[in-house]
């Protein structure tokens, strides 16, 4: 990971990185969404993405108090994503994505379906 970094208070961050603002610091994805590509649906809630991880042979996976995880008996593949969906991040999406080829897509918020 190129860049500079910077050591300051005992934290380490990229110091070319645009510093967190406002209340939507942190989980904050304002133009982007996670789309059920199928059905169109946006994935507004772990309900939903739990419903439509579970119709491709998802499972929930070991119960801890600060993640939810899903695996599939038929690969080693392990979705890991926050038990808050306001702290969902795109990294969290894309992993999603990528472990589920062709069934979901991140895509603009502001883009039709």
């Amino acid at each position: 990971m190129s860049g500079v970094w910077v050591f300051e208070d005992g934290i380490v961050r990229r110091a070319d990185s645009d510093p967190p603002s406002g209340a939507g610091a942190g989980g904050s994805r304002p133009n982007k969404v996670l789309v059920h590509v199928p059905s169109g649906e946006v994935v507004t809630s772990y309900d939903v993405l739990e419903r439509r991880l579970r119709e491709l042979g998802w499972e929930r996976y070991l119960y801890d108090p600060c993640l939810l995880q899903f695996h599939q008996r038929s690969t080693v593949h392990l979705i890991t994503v926050p038990r808050d969906f306001a702290r969902l991040k795109l990294v969290h999406m894309y992993d999603v994505v990528v472990k589920t080829r062709n069934v979901f897509e991140v895509r603009d918020a502001a883009a039709p379906a």
